[in-house]
């Protein structure tokens, strides 16, 4: 008898995990009989959403997230939670284990729900819930930081002019939200609206006193979890129950996290961001290079995972201490491993089946825009060959790309970010460093890879 589930999937950066996933939900469903509709929770909002009659005739909730969502219109309906990644690679076996393991979503208290807890450990999607809401501020910001070097690169320095109001919208307002916005969501995935407003208080106060992105996850984490703890530990009578989340909570919340920022955390936290800003500043060739290939082999390690995700967060918030040179080799990284089977699947044709070299072709175009889940298909089918073709090709670029001195304004965009002029530090030298690790991805796969006959799953 068919089925009826409904779907929500969301990751960090909101782009490719939050539809592929889609999309193996979809035909994983589909080949098996299922009625199913998936919403994505994407960069750009909510597509294809979910309607209050289709919530109350599914007969599973799924949601696939990489960050935490409000649930409460799934109240009373049985939910079951899992990653994007998963969903991708065994969409399958994830309907399979809703079906077996889904349990009754209970709105009340929290809005992530005891009952419907994620597979994912808390820190590290708390965490990716701050950063997939500080991305827009990053990139709009470090755009229009760039453009305002087109008018020259001391342009801004000049009062009334376009350079200048360019530099006041990117440096002085976008790069200024980025912490507390980081801070802010970080407390809200953990204590839901009541530590929105301690959140972004002492994400701003990490900005203020120099601690920068490292001040602002600790901000996040202890406005959150002390917001939490308030909302648990004080019950008031229910005629002043209302007064809790908009008053006690955040109040108590606020003074808390403040005092703790100015007189515990900021100091140590901001001398430790001011040492690792100068040592980045200071690096030696080899060191860069060093830590070029460390962050590029960690970009394709698990293709849009937690260590991808680590390395990622790690470059997108030095971006708010003016350094730009880890975020370059990050990028170059990511690229790689999209690029790198699409290379794979035409210099190795006989070895791939037409299917193979189809998604090949796929993949090539989204490593374009640096988007590695694209290489996920393969990864998923061949990993002990793959990944480490991915890794080798990953860490020459970003090992060139730190070496070659390359810089990047903007944590997002692929090749598109190059036609920004100023966006990209020496330029041809890191369209070289991705071209470098390109073609060691993919004539290092090819030469692994043994020729089959089996097609890849549609279902990857």
């Amino acid at each position: 008898m068919s089925k009826r589930i409904i779907a929500v999937t969301a990751c960090p950066t909101g782009v490719a995990h939050t539809f592929m996933a889609a999309e193996a939900l979809q035909i994983a469903a589909t080949q098996q009989g299922d009625w199913i509709k998936v919403e994505t929770r994407g960069s750009v909002g909510a597509k294809n959403a979910l309607t209050e009659a289709e919530i109350q005739d599914a007969d599973v909730v799924i949601i696939a997230a990489d960050i935490e969502l409000d649930l409460s219109r799934f109240h009373g309906k049985k939910v079951y939670r899992t990653s994007t990644g998963a969903a991708l690679k065994k969409p399958a076996q994830e309907i399979a284990r809703a079906f077996e393991s889904a349990t009754l979503f209970e709105a009340a208290g929290s809005h992530s729900g005891a009952s419907a807890r994620s597979e994912l450990p808390g820190v590290y999607k708390h965490l990716m819930t701050g950063v997939s809401h500080m991305l827009p501020l990053v990139v709009a910001g470090g755009l229009c930081i760039a453009l305002s070097f087109v008018f020259g690169i001391q342009a801004f320095k000049e009062p009334g002019t376009l350079a200048a109001a360019l530099m006041q919208i990117g440096g002085k307002a976008a790069f200024a939200l980025m912490v507390p916005v980081l801070a802010g969501f970080i407390a809200f995935s953990i204590a839901d609206r009541p530590g929105l407003a301690p959140g972004l208080i002492g994400g701003m106060l990490a900005t203020t006193s120099g601690a920068g992105f490292l001040g602002g996850i600790v901000a996040g984490f202890l406005a959150g979890y002390v917001a939490r703890y308030i909302a648990r530990a004080i019950t008031l009578p229910q005629s002043m129950e209302a007064l809790k989340p908009v008053l006690v909570i955040p109040l108590l919340a606020s003074l808390v996290t403040g005092l703790v920022m100015i007189y515990v955390v900021g100091g140590p936290v901001a001398a430790v961001m001011t040492g690792l800003t100068n040592f980045l500043a200071g690096m030696t060739t080899a060191n860069a290079v060093l830590l070029g290939i460390l962050l590029g082999a960690m970009q394709c390690f698990d293709l849009g995972g937690p260590v991808n995700k680590a390395a990622y967060t790690f470059g997108v918030g030095l971006l708010a201490s003016q350094s730009y040179q880890p975020m370059a080799a990050i990028m170059a990284a990511g690229m790689v491993p999209a690029l790198g089977m699409g290379v794979a699947t035409w210099i190795a044709k006989s070895k791939f089946s037409q299917q193979e070299r189809e998604a090949g072709k796929a993949s090539f175009v989204l490593g374009l825009c640096f988007i590695s889940e694209g290489a996920i298909p393969f990864a998923a089918r061949d990993p002990m060959r793959v990944i480490p073709s991915t890794m080798a090709g990953g860490a020459l670029a970003g090992g060139l790309s730190m070496f070659f001195g390359c810089t990047l304004m903007a944590p997002h965009g692929g090749l598109f970010v190059l036609a920004i002029p100023h966006a990209v530090g020496h330029v041809l030298m890191y369209l070289l460093a991705i071209i470098a690790g390109t073609a060691m991805t993919g004539i290092m796969y090819a030469a692994l890879k043994p020729a089959v006959q089996t097609e890849l799953s549609p279902t990857v």
